[in-house]
């Protein structure tokens, strides 16, 4: 893994700065997080989060894509500009709850969000809201995908159920 602070990096800053994820960011508040953020480089293969460890950051991909696992099975692959990751342990401060290696050469920018323990008033609260706004997104998206699956699933059993008696 290479880390690069995001000095002289301003191509990256640009694809960041389009993220759906960032765009509700006032710009002050935008290049504060920056400041708590590094440009991370995984190569295929590559660990970027194992499952059951502890730490306080969260992943944003920039270029690249990632497979996650869980328990030794693949639970999903990441790979659009934007995608999340990391954050469940955020929310609740449990451990990972599932491996992230590199599928193919990754850029991510992993943002340290421990630095919302160092905010005061006014500044914790923008910043907490906000926190909390986009992981609900994540959340809600990754929800209905969830249960898309789900009936989906039940579904093809329920075929199999009803071919099985003929």
């Amino acid at each position: 893994m290479d880390t690069h602070s995001l000095q002289n990096h301003d191509e990256l800053i640009q694809k960041v700065k389009k993220m759906a994820t960032f765009r509700s960011f006032e710009k002050k508040d935008f290049y504060r997080i920056l400041n708590f953020s590094k440009i991370r480089e995984y190569e295929p293969g590559e660990t970027i989060l194992e499952e059951g460890s502890y730490d306080n950051w969260i992943f944003f991909i920039i270029s690249g894509k990632v497979r996650v696992v869980r328990h030794d099975r693949e639970i999903g692959i990441l790979g659009r500009t934007g995608d999340i990751f990391g954050e469940m342990g955020i929310i609740d401060g449990s451990a990972r709850s599932a491996s992230v290696s590199a599928l193919e050469k990754t850029i991510c920018l992993a943002t340290d969000i421990s630095f919302m323990d160092r905010l005061t008033g006014d500044d914790r609260l923008a910043f907490t809201a906000i926190l909390y706004q986009l992981l609900a997104e994540i959340l809600a998206v990754r929800l209905r995908t969830t249960s898309e699956e789900l009936v989906r699933a039940r579904e093809e059993i329920a075929a199999l159920k009803g071919g099985a008696g003929r």
